[in-house]
């Protein structure tokens, strides 16, 4: 072997290795050919990938058997080993939020043993149940089903769109939703859906201006929401809150679902749908969103690394149920703690590689308790360079806050609940 093959090789294997966070112990080989699909690999595959590889779902094929998983192993065993999939962008898995998909070192280390042997099947004894996926709601049938009047026809060529459908939700008083439920109608072209909720009629006068269903609106919704329900992206699960805890839908609120849109390279027809669920027994405390975001937002032309930071003093106890950080195509990275009057640090969420495709809101698996004179921080960095891939402007342009996705963006959104508060019980006299 040349010196040259020699280094070509070496790169290779390097980049080849899974990538770990500093604290992960790296996997063990173990004899070859014992690492088989139907006892180490289909329950790694069937928990965190079979969810989006299914029939019906956003994934582009399947993997739901063994001769679905083998066809792609080389495949599987490279993204997985560069953890762009599956999609999970935090730092932290399993042990913090729910829902998580991030595998562990051992998990990747199985994956790449496995395939590099040739990709066995095994005992089929081995082979643990297939998963069972609802083929309607998740979550049983919903409360109250919204949707556009109308469907939307989106056209075969172009950029994405951030269509926003507007429908009346008409209560005569509020009423508190302990989950919500994204039904995409055509998830060939459905990116992801943000609920927003409007009671100053500005959705229903943009959807006038503009003809056909629905407004485009990049970035937000193009008014001052006084709340949301959440989102949907691709391999989000719907969640409850917990008991006695709700989000509130203002009586005569419009619910304007955002929905981002990338095109098939055909004509294509949509009509999302979503399901709320109302919270069963009284709400003693009602799910509030806090936007931690900088003041001012300006990215230089040619900065690789730009640092923008944002801190928020707490001025009551509090528990943050979730976090969702936003960024556009620019950013890099983003992290999140929270600094106790005691001066501990307490992380919250740090997504290290950021990618605009996959933004996630992350649920606290035990809420975090943040208590007032906490003092809650970001910090983020954006590569607004002609070396990032992903820069919308060429050549690269002076950047800051604004709707579009060529725009930039700097917000991490936390679901809270006030410690003192008491909806469920009489105010003292």
């Amino acid at each position: 072997m040349t010196y040259a093959k020699f280094w070509l090789a070496a790169l290779s294997l390097v980049a080849a290795l899974p990538v770990l966070a500093a604290d992960e112990p790296v996997y063990v080989p173990v004899a070859k050919g014992s690492v088989t699909f139907n006892k180490q690999i289909a329950p790694i595959v069937f928990e965190n990938c079979s969810t989006c590889h299914r029939p019906g779902e956003v994934a582009p094929f399947t993997l739901q058997s063994y001769k679905d998983v083998k066809k792609h192993a080389k495949l599987i065993a490279r993204v997985t080993g560069d953890r762009s999939m599956p999609p999970w962008k935090a730092d932290e898995g399993k042990e913090k939020f729910h829902d998580a998909r991030r595998l562990s070192a051992q998990e990747i280390g199985l994956i790449q043993q496995w395939a590099n042997d040739g990709a066995p099947e095994g005992k089929a004894a081995d082979l643990p149940p297939a998963p069972k996926f609802a083929s309607g709601w998740q979550s049983g049938t919903p409360d109250l089903v919204v949707e556009p009047s109308e469907s939307y026809t989106l056209g075969a060529e172009g950029e994405d769109i951030y269509r926003c459908f507007v429908v009346p939700s008409s209560f005569a008083e509020d009423r508190w939703v302990s989950a919500m439920e994204v039904r995409p109608g055509n998830r060939a072209v459905v990116h992801h859906v943000i609920v927003y909720l409007d009671t100053s009629g500005q959705a229903r006068k943009k959807d006038a201006a503009d003809a056909g269903p629905g407004y485009t609106s990049f970035g937000g919704p193009g008014f001052t929401p006084v709340g949301t329900l959440g989102g949907w992206a691709p391999g989000n699960l719907p969640r409850r809150l917990p008991q006695g805890v709700g989000s509130r839908l203002p009586k005569g609120a419009d619910i304007v679902l955002q929905v981002h849109y990338h095109r098939s390279g055909k004509e294509e027809i949509d009509r999302s749908k979503i399901g709320l669920y109302f919270c069963e027994g009284p709400v003693d405390k009602e799910l509030r969103i806090l936007p931690l975001a900088p003041l001012i937002l300006s990215i230089p032309p040619g900065e690789k690394n730009h640092e923008v930071k944002a801190s928020f003093p707490s001025p009551i106890d509090a528990t943050v149920l979730s976090i969702a950080p936003h960024m556009h195509l620019l950013a890099r990275d983003m992290t999140v703690w929270a600094t106790l009057p005691d001066g501990t640090r307490k992380d919250l969420v740090r997504v290290p590689d950021w990618d605009f495709n996959w933004q996630t809101t992350y649920t606290f698996k035990e809420p975090v308790k943040i208590p007032a004179g906490s003092m809650i921080s970001l910090v983020a960095h954006y590569d607004n360079s002609t070396d990032n891939p992903r820069n919308p402007s060429n050549p690269p342009r002076l950047t800051g806050w604004g709707e579009e996705t060529r725009d930039e963006m700097c917000i991490a959104f936390f679901g809270f609940t006030i410690d003192a508060e008491h909806l469920a019980k009489p105010a003292d006299k």
